[in-house]
């Protein structure tokens, strides 16, 4: 493996980490810097693997939440509802995503100009409902009724179409809804779980054939610089969104859009 391959799967790894969990769509960026840069997987093997890394990312910072959760299980009946309701949030999107498998990665992962349209588009939406005056209702992740775990589920499935965002989708859902801003960032951690693994699990069984050992040193590299860039926004991010809320992301959504828009303009992307 030379060091461009190593700067560059350390760069997507990292990207991966980095913006899976805000709404800013790590598909999205993850397709147009690999675009950008040329690098090639077969069956885009790469970017389906380095998501276990963001995927253990965000396990590691809420094991003991996730544990204290397991243990309440048996005798107390919130935490049965709040299992319950990420079951019924996970639901339409796995249902969906299974579906319409083939037409998500031959069709809407192959356009460019769909993600960067979408990337605009969800950026405004979310800079909109942000400004919104908005009265929250909901100020906990944990105590959200089950209608709007199913309506949080629904508007994930809008996530379908790369630079739509699963965390943006998500969370404009609850703040539509009647979450506050953090609460709606933390129900979008959790969400995130069982989503990502689904997807990377069925991913990988639809992508076996095309494992090889030849990628094994991009991937570990990918994964390992996912998983501590996730560590990071993790940790950080419900601090910064409580404060600050979500108009940040939005105009970097905007930017990077027009900026793929002028990257396909000037051929460096096609």
């Amino acid at each position: 493996m030379d060091s461009v391959t190593i700067i560059e799967s350390l760069f997507l790894g990292a990207l991966e980490g980095l913006t899976e969990f805000i709404p800013v769509s790590s598909t999205a960026h993850l397709l147009l810097a690999a675009r950008l840069l040329h690098f090639e997987s077969s069956k885009d093997v790469f970017e389906v693997l380095i998501q276990l890394g963001s995927i253990l990312a965000i396990v590691t910072v809420y094991c003991g939440k996730l544990w204290h959760i397991v243990q309440a299980l048996p005798h107390n009946p919130a935490a049965r509802r709040f299992v319950l309701g990420i079951v019924l949030a996970f639901l339409p999107a796995a249902l969906i995503g299974a579906g319409l498998h083939n037409i998500i990665k031959s069709v809407f992962f192959v356009s460019p100009r769909l993600i960067c349209s979408s990337l605009i588009i969800g950026g405004l939406v979310l800079l909109l409902v942000d400004r919104l005056p908005l009265r929250p209702r909901y100020d906990s992740a944990y105590r959200y009724p089950l209608w709007l775990c199913l309506v949080i589920g629904c508007f994930q499935c809008l996530a379908v179409i790369p630079g739509v965002s699963r965390s943006g989708s998500t969370i404009i859902g609850a703040l539509l809804c009647g979450a506050d801003k953090r609460s709606a960032a933390e129900f979008s951690f959790f969400l995130a779980m069982p989503t990502m693994l689904g997807a990377f699990t069925f991913d990988l069984y639809k992508n076996y054939d095309a494992l090889s050992w030849h990628d094994a040193g991009s991937v570990a590299l990918g994964f390992i610089a996912a998983f501590l860039a996730g560590l990071f926004v993790v940790r950080r991010l419900l601090r910064y969104i409580a404060g600050h809320g979500y108009a940040l992301f939005a105009w970097w959504r905007i930017i990077v859009g027009l900026l793929g828009f002028a990257a396909l303009y000037y051929g460096f992307i096609a």
